[in-house]
């Protein structure tokens, strides 16, 4: 019996490079010793910055000896009774968190499923994703140029309101993903507590103490950042894209180059800006969502520059030259760029 002639195997694209329509890759066999990395710590489930509780401890120790003083002092009729008028705070806090929460119920507008459904979508998956009993409501409001969004509550309801500059079409540089991460980040500070009336009424007074309230808020903004992480990995750099350089220059910000900087820009007032201030500075900040591995430096500046292998884990790499460091000879009419610290 005779064999019969193997029969020749098809070419890939018998006819290559037809305009439009793409030659496909040769198949090549799976690599048996690449693997998925475990995710690094705070690429895995939210967790709140470790600097927090003890930060929010000591807050309503000093909030709680605050309103202490000021009942002990009056009774001993060493202060005016007008001072009794802060002991209100509780009422106030309730009008002013009313009025928070009215506003955009009566001027902004109600994220649904047929009113700006792709934010709406974004707030129902976050909630479902951190284990929320329901969805929060979710207002747009003018933003008027303004890039912002936050998270409050008024009795038992929780909202996040949205600027509407965030939803704004940039041509090629609109990116979804950063909204779903600042959409994610503010559903987070509902799913943290952050927006509890007596979480807020146990702080009121250590929150306005310098560099100790800071402390707090910035500890509670990078809490924040790990549920915007986990909601959206990969929202993280156009995140910070869009908060330095804005909604139509988001895209032209490299954000190794951004994240480097944290370590590249030191000095005493470096250090002062970022303690004074109730967000972490954006170059710490983002570099605290490049290395998942450890939470975001709270006082002092990261010391060591990395690149991502997945999973949010990174390994450190030998510290490039300051991004604006150019070669001499390079710029025109003899000039050389300053030195650097």
């Amino acid at each position: 019996m005779d064999t019969p002639a193997p029969i020749p195997r098809a070419l890939p694209n018998p006819i290559p490079n037809v305009p439009g329509v793409a030659d496909p890759l040769p198949e090549t066999p799976p690599d048996p010793s690449r693997r998925w990395l475990r995710a690094a710590r705070f690429a895995a489930r939210p967790q709140l910055h470790p600097w927090e509780i003890p930060v929010l401890v000591l807050v309503i120790l000093t909030t709680t000896v605050g309103y202490a003083a000021i009942i002990l002092l009056v009774a001993l009729g060493m202060l005016d009774q007008i001072l009794l008028a802060a002991l209100a705070f509780p009422l106030l806090l309730f009008v002013i968190r009313g009025l928070t929460y009215a506003t955009p119920r009566v001027n902004g507008v109600q994220m649904t499923p047929t009113q700006f459904p792709e934010g709406y979508r974004m707030v129902v998956e976050a909630a479902a994703r951190y284990g929320l009993e329901y969805v929060p409501d979710a207002y747009v409001v003018l933003g008027n140029g303004q890039i912002n969004a936050f998270a409050s509550g008024h009795g038992f309801r929780r909202f996040v309101v949205v600027y509407s500059d965030l939803f704004e079409v940039g041509g090629a540089a609109r990116s979804p993903e950063a909204l779903e991460f600042i959409i994610g980040h503010e559903v987070g500070h509902i799913a943290a507590g952050h927006t509890s009336y007596w979480r807020q009424l146990a702080t009121v007074f250590g929150t306005n103490i310098p560099l100790l309230g800071s402390a707090l808020s910035r500890a509670q903004e990078y809490t924040a950042d790990n549920y915007g992480y986990y909601a959206k990995p990969a929202g993280a750099p156009s995140a910070i894209g869009v908060l330095a350089a804005g909604k139509y220059m988001l895209s032209a910000v490299d954000f190794d180059q951004f994240a480097d900087r944290a370590t590249h820009e030191r000095g005493f007032f470096v250090h002062l800006v970022n303690a004074i201030s109730t967000h972490p500075v954006l170059t710490w900040r983002a570099a605290a969502l490049r290395d998942r591995t450890r939470a975001g430096a709270m006082l002092l500046r990261p010391r060591r520059i990395v690149r991502g292998i997945g999973s949010g884990n990174v390994v450190a790499v030998p510290p490039p030259a300051h991004p604006a460091t150019v070669p001499a000879g390079s710029l025109p009419n003899g000039i050389e760029p300053p030195p650097r610290f």
